[in-house]
């Protein structure tokens, strides 16, 4: 006996074969869907989805851009965090100048505080990034320093440092490090203070020469940036990251947050990193 010849399993075998053929169409719908969307994705670098270089601050180390690098590594982007040296401007962005030439394709640059100055000398010259994104940032222009720009916006990291000579390899100088306790009310407020133990804990300290030597290059006259400016920032001061992102006629958005928006907000930072890296021509103008 065939299963049409009994009651009520032709009908049901019949709809199996429509669910089955419906499933078949849904999943070739959303593998449509996904390559349209990773061709809009795309639209903004040539057709290539860009490298993302994340490029940390002081007294902090890549882990800072975990949170960042989860999302962005979601969206399918090759993501690297190079450790910054933090040893002076014009030598950390050298380094990091030499980790992009290693990379092939287009580029999206980020940095977080200091790291900000850093990219602004490293991607200098490079056709490959496509983009520069400002986290809570210094965006020295030429024959700037971070020094300057703090006489001219001072903040509270002013007094929350303090100074250790150092020697290593015949060379010496002096770090700053930031005050145990100043790490939370200056630089991490918007962080449980066990978190913000942590960063004080583990901090990596900053030469003095990153803050005190002069830009001699700012790629952002050239390359289309994109800036985050943190409302209760204490270690920069908003109206500074709001004057550098004006002059540098940046994307800008502000968000309620303290100066390590990458830990405390990293889906806002994530998702400006993403702007930046989908971007079309027309919008990078």
């Amino acid at each position: 006996m065939t299963a049409s010849a009994v009651p009520g399993i032709g009908r049901r075998t019949r709809r199996l074969r429509f669910a089955a053929a419906g499933c078949a169409v849904a999943a070739l719908c959303t593998v449509t869907a996904a390559s349209t969307a990773s061709t809009v994705a795309d639209v903004g670098t040539g057709g290539a989805k860009p490298t993302i270089v994340l490029v940390h601050g002081a007294f902090a180390d890549g882990s800072s851009w975990n949170g960042v690098i989860e999302r962005l590594e979601r969206r399918g982007y090759r993501v690297m965090a190079p450790a910054n040296p933090l040893r002076g401007l014009h030598s950390d962005s050298a380094y990091i100048a030499s980790v992009l030439k290693s990379i092939k394709g287009p580029v999206v640059l980020a940095g977080h505080s200091y790291g900000g100055a850093v990219i602004s000398t490293a991607a200098a010259g490079n056709s490959q990034v496509k983009s520069l994104v400002y986290i809570s940032a210094l965006m020295p222009d030429v024959g700037e320093s971070g020094m300057s720009l703090s006489a001219r916006f001072p903040s509270a990291l002013g007094t929350a440092t303090t100074s250790v000579p150092y020697q290593a390899a015949g060379t010496s100088g002096t770090d700053l490090y930031l005050k145990p306790d100043k790490v939370h009310p200056v630089f991490a407020a918007c962080l449980p203070a066990g978190q913000a133990n942590l960063l004080a804990v583990t901090q990596r300290p900053a030469a003095t020469t990153a803050f005190s030597e002069k830009a001699k290059v700012a790629a952002w006259k050239n390359i289309p940036s994109w800036a985050l400016v943190g409302r209760q920032d204490m270690t920069i001061t908003p109206d500074q990251e709001r004057f550098e992102a004006k002059r540098a006629h940046s994307h800008t958005v502000e968000i309620n947050t303290c100066h390590v928006s990458l830990i405390a907000r990293p889906d806002a930072v994530a998702d400006l990193i993403l702007k930046a890296a989908t971007a079309t021509a027309d919008h990078r103008r």
